[in-house]
């Protein structure tokens, strides 16, 4: 759009001549002296275009910058919100880091089915499940007593054989900075380090009942529903400590090792303490 020599009124320094025109100035001669105004912002507030049309036309070029202007402004807005949730989320985070006592009983034990077998190993994550019923019915449920002291074991049990027969496949920490109260997505993440899978020969040596047992029913072993369930910081201890002894790997057998230590330790384990396993294939 050329606006060169449309004629003008300015409220202050009266009719004029547009001489110079930029995406963001222009330039107008009145009589004695040359003055540069925003472009076009000096419109519809102090200027006046003689032209009706060109005066339309600025008025569109106006109402669009206008909705660029405050669509600029909302995103700023959303931007600063999302910066406040954040830091929300970060403040609530280091909270519950803070003050977390430890829970008995903060160790799951997963179900994995024939799919799962390949890709939680894989993948080093597992989903919590959904929420069956209620108002929060298909939501993903909150593994709240999972914490960074936390670890994962991984099991499965072939369709043919009993409950009893149920293997470990693998283990892991969770993720460093993983707190399941604020869990929205139900996926339980590993951590960085503290990962280990057993071969098929290791996984038919550490069946899951031998350090489970339902105490109401010490000789019963059944895993009824659900894909997981919370069990003793010790048994975990125990189960990691046989891991120890049954890799032959040098380099995997210090994993153990470390990951025992570093279990313990988050646990507040005394290793030299540790019962030996009493699960309900121990009891039969």
């Amino acid at each position: 759009m050329n606006l060169i020599n449309k004629k003008v009124t300015h409220e202050h320094f009266g009719m004029g001549s547009i001489v110079k025109q930029s995406d963001s100035f222009i330039e107008i001669h009145f009589g004695t002296e040359n003055k540069k105004f925003v472009f076009p912002d000096v419109f519809g507030k102090h200027l006046k275009l003689h032209d009706k049309g060109a005066a339309h036309s600025i008025e569109k070029v106006i109402q669009k910058k206008e909705m660029e202007r405050k669509q600029e402004e909302w995103k700023k807005e959303e931007e600063k919100k999302l910066r406040r949730e954040e830091q929300e989320l970060r403040l609530e985070h280091e909270r519950l880091m803070k003050n977390h006592k430890l829970h008995p009983q903060s160790q799951m034990v997963y179900w994995c089915d024939t799919e799962e077998q390949n890709s939680s190993l894989s993948e080093w994550k597992v989903f919590s499940g959904e929420i069956k019923s209620g108002v929060n019915k298909g939501k993903p449920n909150k593994p709240n007593r999972m914490h960074q002291n936390s670890a994962c074991l991984l099991t499965a049990r072939d369709s043919s054989m009993p409950e009893k027969d149920r293997r470990i496949l693998g283990v892991y920490m969770v993720n460093e900075d993983f707190i399941g109260k604020l869990c929205e997505d139900g996926y339980i993440p590993a951590h960085s380090e503290y990962r280990l899978k057993l071969s098929e020969q290791e996984s038919d040596q550490m069946l899951f009942w031998k350090y489970y047992v339902n105490e109401k029913f010490p000789h019963k072993m059944t895993w009824n529903t659900g894909k997981y369930r919370y069990f003793d910081n010790l048994w975990m201890a125990q189960i990691l400590l046989d891991m120890v002894s049954l890799k032959s790997d040098p380099k995997e057998r210090e994993l153990a090792q470390r990951f025992f230590e570093h279990f313990c330790k988050m646990n507040q384990i005394r290793d030299q303490e540790l019962p030996k396993p009493n699960g309900a294939l121990m009891r039969i």
